[in-house]
C-alpha cells in the first residue's frame, strides 16, 4: 500500500520535470530566435538589402537602335525614325480596367482600336509589357505625359522605327522588319538577349541576313519607385549601342531605273561588275512598300499583295526559275568549241525546222535562215543550228560547261533564304529523279534553253559576267567590305591564273615545278573556266554582232557611240508549247492570252571594247527578247557607264562610307 507522502512526492517530481522541460524549451526557442535575428541582421543582411532594393528599384530596357543600310554612294536606303510609343507595365498597374478606359479617352481611340489592344493583352503572358501604341502623334504623346500622374503603370517611350525612304525600290533586296516572333527568339541568341516589347527584326532579305550586325544592343534606364510602384527618381542611364551601318554595292540610281523600266511588268533586272562581282542592281517586279509592315500590315493591304497575280512576294531575281531560252546559246557554242565537237566554220542549212525520229523541231524563223556558220547562228539566234551542235555535244558535256559558268548553283549561298539553285539537266539527273533514260530530243531542246533547264535571272547575269571577263570565276558580292580587292587587283590575279594555266599545259614543265607553281598561286580564287581563250573571244565577238550588225536579233537597240556600245544575246522562253495551228496562223504575242505569251530575256555586257558590267533582263510574258528586253538594256547601259567614273573615284579613294 502506497502512503500519501509518496504520492505527493511523485506529483511534485512530475511537476518539476515538466517545468524543466518547459523552461528548456523556452530557452531553445529564445536561442533560436536570437540566432535567427543574428543571421538576419549580420549574415543575411546583404541578401535582404538586395531584395529590398529590388522592390525599390526598377530597370527598363530601351529598344536598340538598328544600324542603317546605305547604297554604294552613301545614300540611306534603310534608316530609322524617332517615334513615340506607349507601353503598359502590368506589375505596376493598380486597376487595369480603369487605366485602359482612361487611355481610350486620352488617346481618342476608336472602339476597334480599343478592342484590338484588349485582345492583344489577353494573348500575352500576364507579366509581359503591353505595347498600347507604337506610333503616337506628338499631341497624343504630350497628353499622356500630362496625365501621367494618374496613369500608374503607363510608360511613354521615345523609340526608333525602321524607315524605307525609297519605298518599293529595294524591297526584295532589303526585305523588311517586323515584330520578333517566338521562333526568332528561340533561334537567335542575340535577338533573345536584346528583346524588348515591340522589337523589330529582319524577316527576309538583307535585313534578316545581316540581323546580328544590324540589331545593336539595349540601353538601360534604372529608376526608383515608391511603395505604390510609382516612379520617383532616375538612378542612372546606360546608353545602348547602335547596330553596325552596312554599305551595299548597289547603285540607287540604277536600281530606280530598273524599277521604272519594269513598272507595269512582272520580271527582273540584275546588273553586275564582271571583275569584282559587285551587284549594282537587283530588282524584282512587281514590288510592294515594306513600310506597310512596320506597325502591322492591314488586312486589306495584305490581301492586295497576296492576291496580285503577278506575285510581288516572290523575289524573282533569286527565286524565280525560268527557261533561259536562247540566252543559253553562247554557253552551248562555247561548250561545243571547248570539247572540240565543232569548229567555227561548221555550216548548217536551216530550212525552218529539223526532223528527227518523226518529230519536228522548229526554228523561230518559219522559213529558215538558210546556210549558217557558228557566228551567224549566234548573231541571228538560229535554233536549227543549235539543234545540230547540241546533238553532237550531248547534254552531259553541256551540263559541265553550264555549271562552270554559274548556272545550277545558288549565287549568294545562304544570304537570301529564298534563293533557288535552278536545274541544269544531265542523263544522271533524269535517271536519279525521274527513273527514266535520257532521249535525244531532250538534248535538242536543252540546246535552245527549253525543256528541263531552269535558271534564275541572277545566274544568267553571273554567266554573262564570267564570259565577258574572259572566262574567269568571280564571286558576286552585295556588301562592301573594307580592303576588298578592286577590279585592277582582280585583273592582275586573273593574269596570274592564265599564266599558271599555260605553264600547266606545257608538257615540257616537270610535275614538281607544276606543283610548286600551284602552291605559289593557290590563294588565287579566280579559277580559269576555259580551255582555249580563243573560244571565249569568238563567242563574245559573235554576241557583239548580235547587237551591232544588221540581222542581229538586238540590232534595234545598238549604240553608235562606242563609249556605250554593248554586246548581248536575246532569248525567248516558251511558257506553253506552240501548236501547229498557231504556227500556221503566225499568232503574235498580243493575240495570245497573257499567261500563254513567251517570256522575253536578254543578257549583255558593256562597254564592248573594255567590258566592265554585265546584266540580265527577264520580262514575264513579254514576248520577244529583242523587242522588249533589249531596249531596256540600252537605257541601263547609258546610265551605268555615265556613273562609272564616279564609282571608280570612290573606289580609288578607298572611301568606306559608314
Amino acid at each position: 500500500m502506497i502512503s500519501g507522502s509518496d504520492t505527493s512526492f511523485k506529483k511534485l517530481n512530475t511537476i518539476n520535470r515538466r517545468m524543466f522541460i518547459f523552461s528548456a524549451a523556452k530557452v531553445v526557442v529564445f536561442t533560436g530566435i536570437v540566432a535567427r535575428l543574428f543571421s538576419l541582421q549580420i549574415n543575411e543582411n546583404k541578401k535582404y538589402l538586395t531584395l529590398s532594393d529590388k522592390n525599390r528599384l526598377r530597370e527598363w530596357k530601351l529598344p536598340p537602335e538598328r544600324g542603317e543600310i546605305k547604297d554604294f554612294f552613301g545614300n540611306t536606303i534603310a534608316g530609322n525614325l524617332k517615334v513615340y510609343q506607349l507601353h503598359v507595365v502590368p506589375e505596376q498597374v493598380e486597376d487595369f480596367k480603369y487605366l485602359m478606359v482612361r487611355l481610350k479617352d486620352i488617346l481618342e481611340l476608336s472602339d476597334k482600336q480599343f478592342a484590338r489592344i484588349i485582345k492583344k493583352k489577353r494573348s500575352q503572358k500576364p507579366w509581359e509589357t503591353l505595347v498600347v501604341s507604337e506610333n503616337l502623334s506628338w499631341d497624343q504623346f504630350s497628353k499622356v505625359n500630362f496625365y501621367l500622374h494618374e496613369l500608374v503603370g503607363a510608360k511613354p517611350v521615345l523609340s526608333v522605327a525602321r524607315s524605307y525612304p525609297h519605298n518599293e525600290n529595294f524591297t526584295h533586296v532589303l526585305g523588311y522588319v517586323a515584330q520578333a516572333s517566338e521562333s526568332d527568339l528561340a533561334n537567335n541568341e542575340i535577338i533573345k538577349k536584346n528583346h524588348v516589347p515591340g522589337l523589330r527584326v529582319g524577316k527576309i532579305g538583307l535585313e534578316k541576313a545581316f540581323e546580328n550586325d544590324l540589331i545593336g544592343s539595349n540601353g538601360i534606364q534604372r529608376y526608383e519607385v515608391n511603395a505604390y510602384g510609382k516612379r520617383i527618381n532616375q538612378i542612372d542611364f546606360l546608353e545602348g549601342k547602335k547596330g553596325k551601318n552596312i554599305r551595299l554595292t548597289i547603285d540607287t540610281e540604277v536600281q530606280k531605273l530598273s524599277n521604272e523600266l519594269l513598272a507595269d511588268k512582272s520580271g527582273s533586272i540584275s546588273v553586275m561588275d564582271i571583275y569584282t562581282g559587285d551587284v549594282l542592281a537587283m530588282h524584282s517586279s512587281p514590288s510592294f512598300n515594306p513600310n506597310l509592315f512596320l506597325y502591322g500590315i492591314s488586312q486589306k493591304d495584305w490581301q492586295d499583295i497576296r492576291g496580285n497575280p503577278l506575285k510581288p512576294l516572290i523575289n524573282k531575281t533569286v527565286a524565280g526559275l525560268y527557261s533561259p531560252g536562247s540566252t543559253i546559246k553562247p554557253i552551248v557554242a562555247l561548250s561545243a568549241l571547248e570539247n572540240d565537237i565543232i569548229s567555227p566554220k561548221l555550216t548548217v542549212r536551216c530550212t525552218g525546222k529539223m526532223e528527227m525520229y518523226g518529230q519536228a523541231y522548229h526554228c523561230w524563223k518559219k522559213k529558215g535562215h538558210g546556210y549558217m556558220n557558228l557566228r551567224n547562228a549566234i548573231k541571228q539566234s538560229c535554233d536549227t543550228y543549235f539543234y545540230e551542235i547540241s546533238r553532237k555535244l550531248g547534254v552531259d558535256r553541256l551540263n559541265k560547261t553550264a555549271l562552270k559558268f554559274g548556272l545550277g548553283e545558288k549565287v549568294f549561298g545562304d544570304t537570301f533564304i529564298d534563293e533557288k539553285k535552278g536545274l541544269i539537266p544531265s542523263t544522271k539527273w533524269k535517271k536519279d529523279n525521274l527513273g527514266l533514260g535520257w532521249v535525244l530530243g531532250e538534248t535538242l531542246i536543252t540546246g535552245i534553253g527549253q525543256g528541263y533547264i531552269q535558271t534564275t535571272p541572277l545566274q544568267l547575269c553571273l554567266m554573262t559576267a564570267q564570259l565577258a571577263n574572259g572566262g574567269y570565276k568571280i564571286y558576286p558580292r552585295i556588301r562592301v567590305q573594307e580592303n576588298q580587292d578592286t577590279a585592277e587587283v582582280i585583273k592582275n590575279k586573273m593574269k596570274l591564273m592564265a599564266n599558271k594555266k599555260i605553264e600547266d599545259d606545257d608538257t615540257t614543265v616537270s610535275p614538281i615545278i607544276k606543283a610548286q607553281n600551284f602552291l605559289k598561286n593557290q590563294e588565287n580564287e579566280h579559277e580559269v573556266l576555259y580551255r582555249n581563250p580563243e573560244n571565249i573571244k569568238f563567242v563574245l565577238e559573235a554576241m557583239w554582232g548580235s547587237t551591232n550588225e544588221v540581222m542581229g536579233t538586238s540590232y534595234g537597240s545598238r549604240f553608235d557611240d562606242k563609249k556605250y556600245q554593248f554586246a548581248g544575246k536575246t532569248g525567248t522562253a516558251q511558257v506553253k508549247k506552240i501548236t501547229e495551228r498557231q504556227r500556221e496562223l503566225e499568232l503574235k504575242a498580243k493575240d495570245m492570252p497573257y499567261e500563254e505569251r513567251d517570256h522575253a530575256l536578254y543578257v549583255a555586257f558593256g562597254p564592248y571594247k573594255n567590258p566592265r558590267y554585265a546584266l540580265s533582263i527577264i520580262v514575264e510574258h513579254g514576248g520577244s527578247g529583242g523587242t522588249v528586253a533589249a531596249p531596256m538594256a540600252k537605257k541601263l547601259f547609258k546610265l551605268i557607264i555615265d556613273r562609272h567614273e564616279e564609282r571608280e573615284k570612290i573606289i580609288k579613294n578607298n572611301s568606306i562610307i559608314s
